[in-house]
């Protein structure tokens, strides 16, 4: 098993978690090239507050709304180094940051983004939500094979360098989806969004859910969780 870092990072603004991951990644890529036996690694579960996120092959042209509007309306813009398009994080949505290297966990990138989802597929269902995979779009959609039904319920936009990753996935628990009105999420125009409320038809515990969630990415990457309180 690899032992990894987890911290709860609560809520905050984007930029602020974006520049604590990429003092961590830099910490374990700098490990990772010294060839330490022992190297941490980390899981990091965070809500932000309202901002779109744009990959850094993302179409500008998917916010549908100006840069002075996002002002207006206290939503942060940022453009990032992730892959992928548009996605909105905000309150009610979780965010996880694997910060981890893939070699020690004996795969490649296109596993652990399938990995990544199977950890969300997982969690969904003990919840009795049916979450599926589609070959042609990452993520974890609900009804994915009916592009009229077809509904995103969960985000994945990874970067990876010398097989260490950063980024990760955002679930909708009980999210505010009219955000979502003022982007064409992931590049999608024919697409809708879902949350796990909307899906169930009454709000969930936040704790609940992101405690099934850690308990997933334990089972699905053999990960030996220790606990760390928020490092900034």
């Amino acid at each position: 098993m690899n032992k990894v870092i987890f911290e709860n990072l609560g809520s905050g603004r984007y930029k602020e978690t974006w520049d604590y991951q990429e003092k961590l990644f830099e910490s374990v890529v700098r490990a990772k090239s010294e060839k330490k036996e022992e190297k941490e690694q980390y899981l990091l579960f965070c809500e932000h507050e309202h901002v779109y996120t744009l990959g850094k092959h993302g179409d500008k042209q998917n916010l549908l709304i100006a840069n002075h509007v996002c002002k207006s309306k206290n939503i942060d813009l940022h453009t990032i180094d992730r892959g992928g398009d548009i996605t909105y994080h905000g309150p009610g949505q979780l965010v996880v940051y694997p910060i981890i290297d893939l070699e020690a966990f004996g795969m490649g990138i296109k596993k652990y983004i399938s990995t990544l989802e199977d950890v969300v597929i997982d969690m969904l269902d003990t919840y009795g939500i049916k979450g599926e995979k589609d070959d042609k779009a990452m993520g974890v959609w609900i009804d994915a094979a009916d592009r009229a039904k077809s509904r995103k319920i969960c985000a994945i936009g990874v970067r990876a360098s010398h097989f260490v990753t950063m980024h990760g996935l955002a679930l909708n628990i009980n999210t505010d989806l009219s955000y979502f009105n003022y982007i064409n999420p992931c590049g999608f125009r024919d697409r809708g969004v879902t949350s796990i409320q909307k899906e169930l038809g009454h709000e969930v515990d936040f704790e609940e859910v992101s405690d099934r969630m850690k308990e997933a990415f334990v089972n699905r990457f053999e990960m030996e969780l220790s606990y760390r309180l928020k490092h900034f």
